[in-house]
């Protein structure tokens, strides 16, 4: 069972999702800090001048007014926090279309290296023009002399 295992680890593709896996959880990371800390107090400038993400509504339970989305929840008032799920919405778009421009760009690399590969397929395996010149003259010397 351990060899089955190690063999299991070895394989390419276990590397590359483990890889995979990483660079996704910094790449959310960066995303996070995007939203966070550059759209949503652009959007909060544009709704009041307040942090976008603490937006939420009472639906049940005592709140003091003007308390945080964290001191609503720690009360154990029922909130409508629509605020956190406007910026996960954003999260999800922001990776989303760098995911679609990142999986665009592999394709193109892709669609070259293969475009390359067919037209050096294509092309004569033989000797050039110039080559083949090259030997007549070559040939041509050899018997005069």
């Amino acid at each position: 069972m351990i060899k089955e295992f190690k063999e299991f680890i070895a394989r390419g593709n276990v590397v590359d999702l483990a890889v995979g896996i990483i660079i996704g959880a910094a790449f959310t990371a960066i995303v996070n800090s995007l939203v966070a800390d550059l759209i949503n107090p652009i959007i909060g400038l544009l709704t009041g001048g307040t942090d976008f993400s603490g937006h939420y509504i009472v639906l049940k339970g005592n709140v003091p007014d003007g308390a945080s989305l964290a001191a609503a929840r720690d009360s154990g008032a029922a909130v409508f926090a629509y605020g956190a799920f406007l910026s996960a919405v954003i999260n999800f778009l922001i990776i989303a279309w760098a995911v679609f421009l990142l999986v665009k760009g592999v394709n193109k690399l892709q669609s070259a290296a293969i475009r390359k590969k067919e037209e050096e397929a294509a092309a004569p395996s033989g000797p050039t023009q110039e080559e083949l010149l090259l030997q007549i003259r070559d040939e041509l010397r050899a018997q005069r002399g």
